[in-house]
């Protein structure tokens, strides 16, 4: 995938991505979950365009799906001018002759780099978008939470915030959600390598990720994982220790992240899910969509002639883009 970084770097600035289009996210991905998936990353390139996709190989499912294992939430393809170089790093994919599962592809991607696929709904990813509300109408709406916040204050709890590098607190808080429900089927903390990618992708991202806490002297109540990029915070994973359940500090913990958030001119994202205490705070939502073919629905859509897109590449060295139509080998990692 090294051979991939410069390239995927120069894409990411023409055509701007979520966190978990990120080369370095992805290449983590690829290190940590070797266990179950194998990288199939193709890469293809022209003087008319580029396009990757950040495809594995999963081992038991014997399926083709996008790099970043459960972990995650926005999946997409890389592509920028001649949408024929997108063709090309499906077809390679589809030569796997492998069925492909992706979970999920936000809705402004369905109308580009996923127009051939059949795109069935999955879920919404609430919001709370800053040029909506203020921080103090925001305050106002859920003042039930603030006065549970000043509760939990006279028994003690105070709010924090630390950054990624904090390794020690970031284990501690995935120890404690893969606790927190250790009997539940879909508590994906379980899995010890999940925890492992948490950790490391906090650090990694160091002061852009941000974790707020409510905690005593003695105690940690609870805690909020939360990445930053552009206008928006991603509010990734919450726990909270349920002996104080009663206060609802999870919830007060979002809201008070989201306030300061607001304060700040950051857009909040709940991500995937509608949950009950998301809905009560969005005022937006994005859907979301999940993607299933099987090997020869796959083959077919590589076959059809895509049509050309109007973004470009911009030539090393040069503030301008360069457009052809020579072809240059397809590359991939599989």
């Amino acid at each position: 995938m090294d051979r991939f970084s410069r390239l995927w770097g120069e894409m990411l600035v023409v055509t701007p991505h979520s966190i978990f289009q990120r080369y370095g996210w992805n290449r983590l991905a690829a290190q940590v979950f070797r266990d179950r998936l194998t990288p199939a990353v193709v890469a293809v390139e022209s003087d008319s365009g580029a396009a990757i996709v950040p495809a594995a190989v999963h081992h038991k499912a014997r399926r083709l799906e996008l790099l970043g294992e459960a972990l995650f939430d926005y999946r997409d393809v890389l592509c920028v001018g001649d949408r024929e170089v997108l063709r090309l790093a499906w077809e390679r994919l589809a030569g796997l002759k492998l069925p492909l599962s992706v979970i999920s592809v936000e809705a402004p991607s369905a109308t580009a780099g996923w127009q051939e696929f059949p795109l069935e709904p999955f879920a919404s990813a609430p919001q709370v978008r800053h040029d909506l509300t203020g921080e103090e109408e925001f305050r106002a709406a859920h003042s039930r939470l603030g006065r549970q916040f000043r509760r939990m204050q006279k028994k003690g709890v105070f709010l924090r915030d630390y950054s990624g590098s904090d390794a020690e607190l970031v284990r501690c808080l995935y120890s404690r959600k893969s606790e927190q429900f250790a009997n539940d089927s879909n508590n994906i903390f379980c899995d010890a390598a999940r925890r492992d990618f948490m950790v490391a992708v906090a650090a990694a991202e160091g002061e852009r990720c941000d974790i707020f806490t409510l905690e005593t002297p003695d105690d940690l109540v609870a805690g909020l994982v939360t990445f930053r990029e552009a206008e928006w915070r991603r509010f990734y994973t919450i726990y909270f220790d349920p002996k104080w359940a009663r206060y609802s500090p999870g919830a007060v913990l979002i809201y008070e992240a989201t306030a300061q958030s607001i304060a700040c001119g950051l857009s909040c994202d709940y991500m995937t899910g509608e949950h009950p205490y998301k809905m009560r705070f969005a005022n937006s939502s994005r859907p979301l969509y999940r993607v299933e073919t099987n090997a020869e629905q796959l083959a077919d859509i590589t076959s059809r002639t895509t049509i050309e897109g109007a973004a470009y590449l911009p030539d090393e060295g040069s503030s301008s883009g360069v457009w052809g139509r020579t072809r240059f080998p397809v590359q991939s990692t599989g």
